[in-house]
């Protein structure tokens, strides 16, 4: 089970007694405890009586470090807990159960406030300073590689501007965030937070999330809307990078994709393309690397994939229409333990390249004045050899006939 210091405090604050001579000083420890608040002790306990046994909803405020004044929001279903972090633009820091946990452990162990991550630090990868949840959105006026790309001023002018790693949307504290359980079976729990991203002379979107479970479920969906509330179009690019650490990943564990055409994203990763789909265990020096998709869906329009473990005993499974989410990325990442041992399966509007590539290769969205874009994902865990296999069938189903179009070249840069 994954913990980030949330039952513990990352601080202590001592108390010298004894100034004269230090070595005979008493030392008072001075508290830095977190403070969790039981949400469903808020609702009258007429409407609490009705509700299904078992749950539970929790709110945490984090002290201590570079965690200090973060938000937590738990929603456990009886079965699965999940945990959303408001402060940090809604993102999922973990999902656990008794038989498979969501995650990965990050050398980053704070959950990091915003307030310090320097998001230009390292030439635009400090992004990277507070990266250590299971689902972190990018975006959204942009993602992918940092590097520069071309704007217009204020002025009507043409200029460059220096893109940071992955966005600014998942450094965002959210404005508004709201609890609600349907009154009616499955008394479904929602967890709903909105995000703005918004400049002057710049992008005006609002990003609505809800993150959803019911009752003694091992499922759960993610539910978002991205809205252009400014007067102009508006490019916006958004990847949901969803990471995946021990113990589901691991030497021998799998990663099975339904796509039409798989690229790796540099020479260095199409010199392995053939054993994408598997992984090593934690390997000291490894270098990333990285596979682009053209998921392939099904009559109903959804892709799927799952990841599983070496022997097929746990996975956990996700699909997405690939009319709202046409590309994935697979990263992977088996790096020393020490340094982030983790894969990333990342559907998205495109790929993790610069903007300015994106927008080049025709893979960048817009959004037209008051237009507003939705995006639906679904996960599931799975326990036992049995649901494992069914779960994997799925994937193949979507395959059907269609051959893999292995490229092993990474994509021409477009002109």
């Amino acid at each position: 089970m994954i913990r980030r210091s949330i039952t513990q405090s990352a601080l202590s604050l001592c108390l010298l007694v004894g100034l004269v001579n230090a070595a005979n000083a008493q030392t008072i420890s001075v508290g830095r405890d977190h403070e969790t608040i039981n949400l469903l002790a808020k609702i009258p306990a007429s409407k609490r009586a009705k509700m299904p046994k078992g749950i539970s909803i929790t709110q945490t405020t984090l002290h201590g470090g570079k965690q200090e004044g973060v938000e937590l929001i738990r929603i456990d279903n009886g079965k699965l807990a999940i945990t959303v972090i408001p402060t940090r633009g809604m993102n999922i820091l973990s999902v656990e159960s008794d038989a498979v946990t969501l995650g990965w452990d990050s050398p980053v162990k704070d959950i990091v406030h915003p307030q310090y991550v320097d998001l230009e630090s390292r030439g635009g990868l400090g992004w990277l300073e507070g990266f250590n949840e299971w689902m972190v959105r990018c975006g959204l006026e942009f993602a992918g590689h940092p590097g520069l790309d071309k704007f217009v001023t204020n002025t009507g002018d043409e200029a460059e501007m220096m893109l940071t790693l992955h966005g600014k949307i998942g450094n965002i504290p959210a404005t508004s965030v709201d609890i609600h359980i349907d009154e009616k079976p499955p008394h479904r729990i929602r967890v709903r937070g909105v995000v703005h991203e918004r400049l002057f002379y710049g992008p005006k979107l609002k990003l609505a999330t809800e993150v959803s479970t019911e009752p003694g479920s091992s499922e759960f969906r993610i539910s978002d809307s991205v809205t252009n509330e400014g007067a102009f179009d508006q490019e916006f690019q958004l990847i949901y990078h969803g990471n995946f650490g021990a113990p589901l990943l691991g030497e021998g564990s799998k990663v099975h994709v339904a796509a039409k055409q798989i690229a790796p994203m540099n020479e260095h990763a199409g010199k392995a393309i053939g054993n994408w789909a598997t992984y090593k265990g934690p390997t000291k020096g490894f270098i990333e690397e990285v596979y682009l998709f053209e998921p392939l869906a099904g009559s109903d329009k959804l892709s799927k994939a799952v990841l599983q473990n070496y022997d097929g005993s746990k996975g956990v499974s996700m699909q997405w229409s690939t009319a709202e989410l046409p590309y994935l990325t697979v990263w992977k990442n088996t790096a020393a333990t020490a340094d982030g041992y983790v894969t990333g399966i990342e559907p998205a509007t495109g790929y993790p390249f610069n903007r300015s590539v994106e927008r080049a290769a025709g893979r960048l969205s817009k959004l037209a004045p008051g237009a507003t874009r939705d995006f639906t994902l679904d996960f599931a865990l799975h326990a036992g050899a049995e649901a494992v296999r069914t779960a994997v069938e799925s994937v193949s189903k979507v395959q059907g006939d269609t051959k893999l179009d292995v490229q092993r070249k990474p994509p021409a840069a477009p002109h």
